[in-house]
C-alpha cells in the first residue's frame, strides 16, 4: 500500500504544479498516470510545440515546461505510479480513500485530486476510406518531433489552435506547408490567424479555404491528397505527409464511474472556494473539471491547484491555522532539508 497526503491522478502540468503548492504546505504527494512518463499531453502529444501564455515565458516548448516543473518539485520528492490507470476508489471508515490501478497497485490518502486533463483520448479522424492504409506511412494525428518533417511537403487540415500553431511552426522546418480548412473562418486565436495570413502573403504557407481533403493517393506510402475546393473543383496535391488536426475525443474512463457529478464529460466542481467535487475530499483541477466560466488553460489549472492545496491542508489538519507565507519571504524548504533562501534584503516585513 502506497500512503501519501495527497494522491494526484494525472501527472500533467496541473498535477505537477500541485506537488509544488502542496510541498510549500509540507504535504507529501504521489501521482498516478496511465502514460509511461510525466507531463501528460505536453510530453506525449506535442513536446516540441511552443506555448505562449505561461507567465514569465514569452515562449516555452511544452516539453521544456514539463522539465522545468519536474525540477521545481524535486525538493518535495513526489512518488509516481506511471503506466497504470486509476481504476477504482473506495472510501475508508477513517475518511481516507484507497485508489487501485488496473494493475492492482493500491494507494491510500485522505485527499484525492483528479488532474486527468482530457482523460483518455483518441484523435478525431477524418472519414476517408483508405485512411488506415497510410497511418504511420505519411498520415499522423499528432506531432511529437517536428524534425521528422524537415525538408518535406506537409499538408495540415483543421481550423483550431493546434492546426494554426503547427502550420506556423513548420514553415521553418518543412520545405512546403499547406493548411486546408473547410471554412474561411478559424476557431483559433486571432493572433495565430493573422500570422498564418501574413505567412501566406509572404509565400511561406499555402492556405486553402474553404477546402476539404476527400482522398489520399499512394502505393506503399502517402504520395498525394485530393482537395475539394469551392464549387466541387478537385485538386491533387503532391505531399509527403498529411496531418489532420481535428482535436481529441476525450473520455473520463473509469473515473466516470466513481459517483462524481459529470457534465459534458467533465467533473463538476465548486469554484467558489476550492474546486471540490460532490464527494468531500475529492477535488478536480485543470482541464478535467467544469464550472461556470471555466477556461481550459494551463495557467488556470495552476490557480486551481493552488487553492485546492490550501483546502486540502485544512481538511487534513482542521485544528491548525495555516498562515500563508510568500516564497519571497520564507523561501522553499524541501523534504530533504534543502532550502532555497529568499532575498530578505529586498523584502520589508509589514507588522
Amino acid at each position: 500500500m502506497i500512503k501519501t497526503d495527497i494522491l494526484i491522478i494525472g501527472a500533467g502540468p496541473t498535477g505537477l504544479f500541485a506537488v509544488f503548492e502542496a510541498g510549500l504546505l509540507q504535504l507529501k504527494c504521489h501521482l498516478i498516470d496511465a502514460l509511461p512518463q510525466a507531463g501528460g499531453q505536453c510530453s506525449e502529444i506535442y513536446p516540441k510545440k511552443p506555448i505562449y501564455d505561461i507567465p514569465g515565458f514569452p515562449e516555452v516548448l511544452a516539453g521544456d515546461l514539463v522539465s522545468n516543473l519536474m525540477e521545481q518539485i524535486k525538493p518535495f520528492q513526489p512518488g509516481f505510479t506511471l503506466g497504470e490507470r486509476a481504476q477504482t476508489i473506495e472510501k475508508q471508515p477513517d475518511g481516507s480513500f484507497i485508489v487501485t490501478t488496473n494493475k492492482g497497485t493500491k494507494h491510500q490518502a485522505p485527499i484525492v485530486a483528479i488532474a486527468g486533463g482530457l482523460g483518455s483520448f483518441e484523435p478525431r479522424k477524418p472519414l476517408l476510406d483508405n485512411l488506415s492504409k497510410y497511418e504511420d506511412k505519411g498520415v499522423a494525428y499528432m506531432i511529437k518531433d517536428p524534425e521528422v518533417y524537415r525538408n518535406r511537403k506537409v499538408v495540415i487540415a483543421g481550423g483550431g489552435d493546434s492546426a494554426l500553431d503547427w502550420s506556423i511552426f513548420l514553415t521553418d522546418v518543412a520545405s512546403e506547408v499547406t493548411l486546408v480548412h473547410r471554412r474561411n473562418e478559424f476557431r483559433g486565436a486571432l493572433d495565430s490567424v493573422e500570422k498564418v495570413r501574413h505567412l501566406k502573403n509572404q509565400g511561406k504557407i499555402n492556405l486553402i479555404t474553404p477546402g476539404e481533403i476527400i482522398g489520399l493517393k499512394g502505393e506503399d506510402s502517402l504520395e498525394a491528397v485530393v482537395i475539394q475546393k469551392t464549387g466541387g473543383q478537385e485538386v491533387v496535391l503532391k505531399v509527403d505527409d498529411y496531418i489532420p488536426l481535428f482535436g481529441l475525443s476525450p473520455k473520463l474512463g473509469p473515473i466516470g464511474d466513481w459517483g462524481l457529478e459529470i457534465e459534458k464529460n467533465a467533473i463538476k466542481v465548486d469554484n467558489t472556494l476550492d474546486y471540490q467535487t460532490n464527494i468531500p475530499g475529492i477535488y478536480a483541477i485543470g482541464d478535467v473539471n467544469t464550472y461556470p466560466g471555466k477556461l481550459k488553460l494551463i495557467l488556470c489549472g495552476f490557480h486551481e491547484a493552488t487553492l485546492m492545496c490550501q483546502s486540502a491542508y485544512q481538511r487534513i489538519f482542521p485544528e491548525k491555522r495555516y498562515v500563508m507565507k510568500y516564497t519571497t519571504v520564507g523561501g522553499v524548504t524541501g523534504f530533504d532539508g534543502s532550502k532555497k533562501e529568499a532575498e530578505k534584503s529586498v523584502v520589508k516585513s509589514i507588522d
